[in-house]
């Protein structure tokens, strides 16, 4: 077992959170990472009020949380009502100011978590009454600002919280997916992990047989950093975010090419929608951080958590045996 103040917090049995992936991040996923004793988390994403309804319902009886983007959620808001009325366990929002959702989570008496990629978007999160701060590093799949890794970003908002709100939990995202990151995450000041790409990696995960077959060929070399893909779907994502996925023929092409990719939006556009439905993984997009290197194989998600928990257990009670596995 490992006890923090998260696992405490939310009555878990593992500090381990699932992180609410666009459409991977279903019922199915998130009531298997809750069921192993973790938070799972229904990706809400950039808005799909029926989608939403569904897999809330779909995970009726299990206590599962919801994350949000930010920007996304301010232009349908109503998403955000959908959530409450079925008494999520926490709200996540990120890639955005917090401040318009946060008095609307907190008077529904729902733990509000925002994840952040810099120091001042901790304040910010802070500042709105953040009960959870998620510090994710660019490691991480999918957006980010991508400037800070997780082994700094950690601690620097550990100290940040120290100083203007001890009682706000920390988690650390961006690279975990083994037991090794976990351990590290703790040891940085953290009180317990967000996970993404592992998840993402998992029998319940709505990703197909190919992307996953794909993702275990893959290392952490073969992500990047790119705006291609928003372009092309003709996603608004502020200036300061890019996302981090699998490398392709299509971000070989395209990867800074931008204005040409603009100027070829129609073109580049359709081969994408083809590439998509064909399940063509050399132009569409796999939305993966650089812990995709340390997937071996597809698990399902309950013994991903058994795994991560028990593996950072031993590494821990190895290097500090006479304070045992008990972090708190």
């Amino acid at each position: 077992m490992l006890t923090t103040r998260l696992t405490h917090s939310f009555g878990i049995d593992h500090p381990v959170v699932l992180a609410p992936m666009d459409l991977v991040s279903g019922a199915r996923l998130a009531t298997a990472v809750t069921a192993a004793g973790g938070l799972g988390m229904i990706g809400g994403g950039y808005g799909d009020g029926e989608w939403l309804k569904r897999e809330f319902a779909a995970a009726a009886g299990t206590r599962v949380g919801c994350g949000f983007i930010t920007w996304s959620l301010a232009r349908h808001p109503e998403l955000l009502d959908i959530a409450l009325e079925n008494r999520p366990t926490a709200v996540m929002l990120s890639f955005g100011d917090p401040t318009p959702f946060a008095d609307r989570v907190r008077a529904a008496a729902v733990p509000l978590l925002c994840q952040v990629h810099t120091l001042d978007q901790a304040r910010q999160a802070l500042d709105a009454g953040a009960d959870v701060v998620v510090a994710q590093g660019g490691e991480a799949g999918g957006h980010g600002v991508g400037t800070r890794s997780t082994f700094t970003l950690v601690p620097d908002i550990a100290d940040l919280i120290a100083d203007r709100a001890p009682e706000t939990l920390l988690l650390g995202a961006g690279g975990v997916a083994d037991g090794r990151g976990l351990a590290a995450a703790l040891a940085l000041g953290a009180d317990g992990v967000l996970v993404g790409t592992r998840f993402w990696a998992t029998e319940e995960a709505v990703v197909s047989a190919r992307a996953h077959a794909r993702a275990v060929a893959a290392s952490g070399d073969d992500t990047l950093r790119t705006s291609v893909y928003d372009i092309v779907r003709q996603y608004d994502w502020p200036a300061e975010y890019n996302g981090r996925l699998l490398r392709n023929e299509f971000t070989n092409r395209w990867h800074g090419r931008e204005a040409e990719l603009v100027a070829r939006l129609d073109e580049a556009a359709a081969e994408f929608r083809v590439a998509v439905s064909e399940q063509d993984f050399d132009v569409a997009n796999m939305i993966v951080g650089e812990g995709v290197g340390l997937v071996q194989e597809i698990l399902p998600a309950g013994e991903v958590v058994r795994r991560l928990v028990q593996d950072a257990a031993t590494r821990l009670g190895r290097w500090a045996p006479r304070t045992a596995a008990t972090i708190g």
